[in-house]
């Protein structure tokens, strides 16, 4: 059948489109990717970088990052400390997710594309500068590296990948491990992985996890835009001087008993203390609370790579209750505790080395405690691991390990069952196994709880409108529920909030005054109003 002519309109629009014969086609431009390392045929070879050595430490940079920036700024200072010349990767952008998918294999993850392009990018500009031979001479990149079901145990495969393909194939990266506290020397001996640098590392961490913490309880309430950032900001500027001046003392069991007990990082904690008390708080605002759990990588970072979730969430009127590393710490010994578990009576020592690991946990949440008590308890405890399993075992089996594993299941049910959020957002990465294993076991979680608020975002790096306006749905809902806890718990006391208003002595305006957290709110403003109360 014959078609009539087209719209006007459309006749029009279609004029307009200009006809480019074959014969007068621009040939199409080939993209320029460097040859592979091997041939189909070859086997594979694992990652073998130029070694080290001691000599060229004095003039060679070490690049790392991938952490929140507190952790990184403060871990360099405990590097700086050792004699090893640093610099932080800036936090990834956009830009580097395309340069990471470009450059790299396809399949990646999210974290994996921002992380190798952020990489490839910033030596890029660097080999600009001073030439590509100059960058592999002049800078070294160390990383962490695991295995298991995750492509986290991958992720130097493409930076590898994504260094030949932009000319820098003799650049050189060095792993440390997550399996122990002293790995010995890298290839060359210039980087010494051993108990100076792995525990300066762990207790940087510690610390700023928990300033972190403070700063996410604090901002959402104060008085005076910026003085939190402001205190947060001076407080790591001075934990990284902390650490760079931190006394030696031995490079084996010597060193790892002096940061056990010594009270220099309490003390440290103890100043940090005091440029928060500078800020002025009102905790009577009705904010709802929101635990941010998922992969490690963007419940950890603060940028492009999550979508600025933390700093959105605050921007819609949410308290952040913020991922802190030193978990992840505890999770990993107590997957080691396992493996010594299921061996019991199979394996020589099982027990006594399962005895170990528990003494190390234990080491763990203490030093965390220490460092809490020096800011006034006022950042929350760890959740205890053996309790996050025991939540989730019904819906996720703990040997099932992948990622974060059933502790993330476990860390849901806990904010849930212990009012310590009103609300959950997993932040998963596109296509991430470990991840998809674990919004699947929270189905069944939903089906049982279904009044517990849980967002599984599905991050892409580049579907923000789409991630947060499902965000924003459960969030609404959280809303509601901290008004209705807040407005339960007046009725509960019999005050108004200019009553509960007229109870706020200055003392109780500083950021650093202890507010206890009871077992029937989970919201700031309802615990205060509880609080006041009592007063």
């Amino acid at each position: 059948m014959a078609l009539g002519p087209l719209p006007a309109a459309r006749d029009n629009a279609l004029a307009k489109i200009p006809i480019v014969l074959a014969k007068d086609a621009v040939p199409a431009k080939t993209r320029s990717v460097a040859p592979p390392a091997r041939s189909a045929t070859e086997p594979y070879r694992a990652y073998k970088p130029r070694p080290f050595t001691r000599e060229e430490r004095d003039e060679v940079t070490v690049l790392f990052g991938g952490l929140h920036w507190r952790a990184e700024r403060v871990i360099q200072g405990a590097m700086e400390n050792l004699g090893y010349r640093t610099q932080v990767l800036p936090t990834a952008t956009r830009e580097d997710l395309l340069t990471g998918r470009e450059v790299a294999d396809i399949g990646q993850c999210c974290p994996t594309s921002f992380t190798t392009g952020n990489l490839a990018n910033t030596l890029r500009g660097k080999a600009r500068e001073v030439g590509a031979q100059e960058v592999a001479e002049r800078y070294i990149y160390v990383t962490a590296g695991s295995c298991g079901a995750c492509r986290f145990g991958q992720y130097h495969q493409s930076y590898e990948l994504a260094l030949r393909n932009v000319g820098l194939d003799s650049f050189r990266m060095f792993l440390l491990g997550q399996e122990g506290l002293d790995q010995g020397p890298a290839a060359g001996g210039g980087l010494e992985l051993d108990l100076p640098f792995t525990l300066g590392a762990a207790w940087a961490i510690v610390l700023t996890d928990v300033v972190q913490d403070l700063e996410y309880q604090v901002r959402p309430y104060e008085l005076r835009k910026g003085d939190t950032e402001k205190a947060a900001r001076e407080s790591v500027e001075y934990l990284y001087e902390v650490f760079r001046k931190r006394p030696r003392r031995g490079a084996k069991w010597g060193s790892l008993a002096w940061h056990l007990a010594t009270p220099y990082f309490v003390n440290a904690m103890k100043e940090v203390r005091r440029r928060f008390d500078a800020v002025e708080v009102d905790r009577l605002r009705v904010r709802p609370l929101v635990k941010i759990t998922g992969e490690f990588y963007l419940q950890t970072v603060e940028g492009d790579p999550n979508y600025n979730i933390h700093r959105w969430l605050e921007a819609e009127g949410a308290e952040v209750y913020p991922a802190a590393i030193t978990i992840w710490f505890d999770y990993l010994m107590r997957l080691a505790g396992q493996e010594f578990e299921d061996h019991i009576g199979l394996q020589k020592h099982a027990r006594i080395k399962l005895g170990g690991i528990r003494i190390g946990q234990a080491a763990l949440r203490w030093t965390y405690g220490r460092m809490r008590r020096a800011l006034g308890d006022l950042p929350r405890a760890m959740p205890d691991q053996y309790e996050l399993r025991r939540l989730a075992a019904p819906y996720y089996h703990s040997r099932l390990n992948g990622g974060e594993g059933d502790m993330l299941v476990g860390k849901a049910l806990w904010a849930y069952h212990r009012k310590k959020a009103h609300m959950v957002c997993e932040l998963s990465p596109y296509s991430c196994m470990p991840n998809t294993m674990s919004v699947g076991a929270m189905a069944a979680v939903i089906g049982k709880y279904p009044d517990l608020l849980y967002a599984p975002l599905e991050i892409k790096g580049d579907a923000e409108v789409h991630a947060l306006s499902r965000c924003q749905m459960i969030l609404t809902e959280a809303k509601k529920r901290a008004q209705r806890e807040y407005e339960e718990v007046l009725d509960k006391i019999k005050l108004t909030p200019e009553e509960l208003q007229a109870r706020v002595t200055p003392e109780m305006r500083k950021a650093t005054y202890k507010v206890p957290h009871s077992d029937i709110a989970a919201g700031t403003a309802a615990n205060f109003a509880l609080h006041l109360a009592q007063c």
